[in-house]
């Protein structure tokens, strides 16, 4: 696996660059993460419900091992030198450089069914491959480690 997780500060103007031609991007775009308009209208109404505090909303990864990562959101209200942003109409979305890792390529939803309704993040290591899940507890190809 190549640096996942490894953060590399932007270049100041003018200052010479290290060979390197990757450099940190504080904005995301829809091909890093995409949102649909069901999540996107329900995301600002949530949004809209809070404390004139919260600014953002932010997506986070947690776990790893057998059991995969978790992925969710949280509401913040700041923004750290390792975030990137995605601007919508009403509220903003907050990613940290290392979650972005996880999440290059995926797809937050809003999916309403009856007497359930969610967000779900589909396609979830869309550039970097992998599932998730390890194959060591008969888990990998979908399911859960109990």
């Amino acid at each position: 696996m190549e640096n996942v997780g490894i953060y590399t500060p932007p270049q100041k103007a003018g200052a010479v660059s290290g060979g390197s031609s990757a450099s940190f991007q504080p904005s995301l775009s829809v091909s890093d993460l995409e949102v649909t308009p069901s999540a996107q209208d329900k995301l600002h109404e949530i949004i809209s419900q809070t404390d004139e505090d919260v600014s953002a909303i932010r997506i986070y990864i947690s776990g790893g091992g057998c059991g995969g990562l978790s992925y969710g959101m949280t509401f913040t209200d700041e923004k750290s030198d390792f975030d990137t942003s995605l601007q919508f109409d009403g509220f903003k979305i907050l990613v940290d450089v290392v979650a972005l890792n996880y999440l290059k390529g995926a797809q937050i939803d809003y999916i309403q069914e009856v007497g359930r309704e969610r967000f779900v993040f589909n396609n979830v290591f869309a550039e970097t491959g992998g599932s998730g899940v390890c194959g060591g507890c008969g888990a990998a190809g979908g399911g859960g480690c109990g």
